[in-house]
Parts: structure tokens; sequence; C-alpha cells
């Protein structure tokens, strides 16, 4: 469910808004930007609200990282000015989109820093939800006019939703609606090829997300896509500990799950459960189908990530080796790479994408 709060409105904003559900209620998805007369327009964020920004958008701030990845997807990586630390440290993001280097580093574990922000002079900044909802942070923006779009999902379809929020934002509409398309194939591929797994063959997987014991809770977007690969994702509504908006597992509680399969999206906790003797006992582990997802632009089915796609086909082919061949991750990686990042992967590039160790530098 879609975080909401109340927000002062202007009366023409509020006048658009009536004309938006008018328009929604004809059937279609209500538009995320409209025109306005003053120069500029009109968009509706994540949380639904109507957020007035120059109609021309010219630089812009990252306080998310998954926004800064989908900037520059959307070809606008050279109006990136601020960022978070994290989008720093994505290798092949930061190859292609070298002017990254040169953005500041303007807002750390959700806090901002206000007087670096504003050397920069966005015209807008794109925040993540967790930010937006503590009141002294946006504080900082409203006390000097700074726009702020929220971006937040929480399932696939809100994802492209978000996509599609920030293609608008940054006149790359067409190629939003290209994402959302390859999005929506993946998912009917997905869906098609697995659909003959019986619940008894599915493959029970525990899914680690950054932290060993880190993991999914129901209505996140990882147990989402998750089912689509066929498999039974043994901490989806299960009991857990929930702290900073994540989701974590007791290890007691792993090995009551024992999974068949580990998959980890962050580099190096695949090697700690290997090596370490608290894990060992677990059948995943002894049998050594402890996985790294892959990473490229970003980690691959990470909930910050937009690589989802290819993820999923990641996961069917490499759980469900007979639907290897007909998931053809390969060559979802070349029209994928192709279309949004301007790059065909080499082999090179490709193993090490598969791989996912070296793609991202460590914390400083």
């Amino acid at each position: 469910m879609k975080i909401k709060q109340n927000h002062r409105k202007t009366a023409i904003a509020a006048t658009l808004i009536v004309l938006l559900i008018l328009m929604a209620g004809c059937g279609g998805r209500k538009s995320s930007v409209v025109k306005k007369t003053g120069g500029g327009q009109v968009v509706i964020d994540s949380w639904d609200r109507d957020v007035l920004i120059p109609e021309n958008v010219e630089k812009v701030a990252c306080l998310y990282a998954f926004t800064g990845h989908v900037t520059t997807l959307l070809g606008r990586g050279e109006d990136i000015v601020a960022v978070v630390p994290g989008l720093k440290r994505d290798r092949k993001l930061n190859e292609l989109n070298p002017h990254l280097q040169n953005a500041e580093v303007c807002s750390l574990d959700g806090v901002i820093n206000i007087e670096e922000l504003l050397k920069t002079a966005p015209d807008l900044v794109f925040l993540k939800g967790e930010t937006a909802m503590m009141d002294s942070e946006v504080e900082k923006l409203e006390r000097f006019g700074l726009p702020y779009v929220v971006i937040e999902y929480n399932s696939m379809k809100e994802q492209m939703e978000a996509v599609e929020i920030m293609a608008a934002v940054l006149g790359r509409e067409e190629k939003g609606r290209e994402y959302v398309s390859f999005y929506e194939d993946v998912i009917n591929k997905g869906r098609k090829l697995t659909k003959d797994i019986g619940k008894e063959e599915r493959i029970r997987v525990y899914h680690s997300v950054n932290e060993a014991v880190r993991t999914d809770a129901p209505d996140t977007l990882p147990a989402e896509w998750l089912e689509v690969c066929g498999v039974e994702n043994v901490s989806v509504g299960e009991d857990l500990r929930f702290k900073d908006n994540k989701y974590f597992a007791s290890l007691e509680q792993i090995y009551l799950w024992d999974p068949e399969v580990i998959i980890c999206n962050e580099a190096g906790v695949p090697g700690y459960m290997m090596s370490n003797e608290k894990w060992a006992g677990l059948q995943a582990v002894r049998s050594g189908k402890v996985h790294q997802i892959p990473i490229g632009i970003s980690r691959w089915g990470h909930p910050g990530g937009m690589e989802t796609p290819l993820a999923i086909l990641w996961t069917i082919g490499a759980l469900y080796p007979d639907l290897k061949e007909k998931a053809d991750l390969r060559g979802a990686m070349d029209e994928f790479y192709s279309r949004f990042f301007g790059f065909t992967p080499d082999e090179k590039t490709v193993t090490s994408i598969l791989d996912g160790s070296g793609m991202r530098l460590p914390k400083s």
C-alpha cells in the first residue's frame, strides 16, 4: 500500500487532480505529468502527490540510488548533479556515466546535507520514500523551495510506474514505455516457463538481501519477482523482525526452513556463508548451492535495483536447468543493455556481471 501524507496544494493543482481523477475514471492510467500555465508542469509522484516542477528540468539530484540508475537509463545521466554514496560504488554505471564522479554526495543514510545540495542548484530532487517520511529532511527542501518527487514501490507494477513517472519528469516518455514493455514481456515469459512446475516440485529458496540474515516479506518487490520464478520463497509469510524498513530472520529460523538453495545479491555473502561454520549445517551450504545473484548496472533483483527482469530470467535458469535455454538470459542481456545503456556486453563483461564480484566498490 502506498504511503500518503497531507500536503499543501494550490487551487490550480487541486483542479488538475480532479481532472486527473476524471481521466482515470474513463479507464486510462492517470497521466504522470500535466502541463500548466506559468512555465511549469505538475508531476504525480509515487505517493500520489502533485508536485509543481519546472517545465524544463535541466539538473537533477538523485538522492535515491535507484533514481540514478534510471536517470542514466533514460539518457539523462549527464544531468545528475547530486547523489548518494552508493551510486559512486557501481562500477559499470560509472563507466557508462563518468559524469557521476563529478556529482556531489549530498545525502547519507537519508540525512540531506542541504548546504552541499544547494550548491548544485538542482531543478528537482528525486527522493526515496524513507527519506520523505522524515519531517526534518523534508523541511530542509521546503525551506529553500526545492521541489521533490518521491519515488517508491513495493511491487513490480509500482516499480514500472516509478520509471514512467521519472520518464515523464525527464521528458523521456518513450524510453520509459520501452522499459515497461521489456519488463512486462519478461514477466509473461517467466510465468509461461514456470506454470507447469507443481507445488511439490518448487525449489525452496532463501533470498539474502545485502546482509546474510536480511530477507523477503510478503508484499515486497523481491517476494513478487521470485514468485514469477516458480520457487517457494521460505521467508515469505513467516515471522520476521522488522527494523528500519527492512526484514530480518534469525539463523535459527533459517535452519528450521533449511532451504535447498540460497541466493544472495551482495558480493561476498555467499563466501561468508560457505566458509562460516555457523551456516555449515544447512543443506544449501552442504550441497554448494549458495549463489551470487549477478550485478550489472545495479544488483539484479535487489529492492532498489532496476534489472529486475534480468533477475527473473537468471533465477529460472539457475534453479531449473532444463528451462535455462528457453529463458535465454544472454539474449535478454544483449537486448536490455543495448536498448537502454547503449552497449552490447562482450564475453568478459558477461562473465563479470554473472559472477558479481568486483562490480561494486567497497564502502569507504
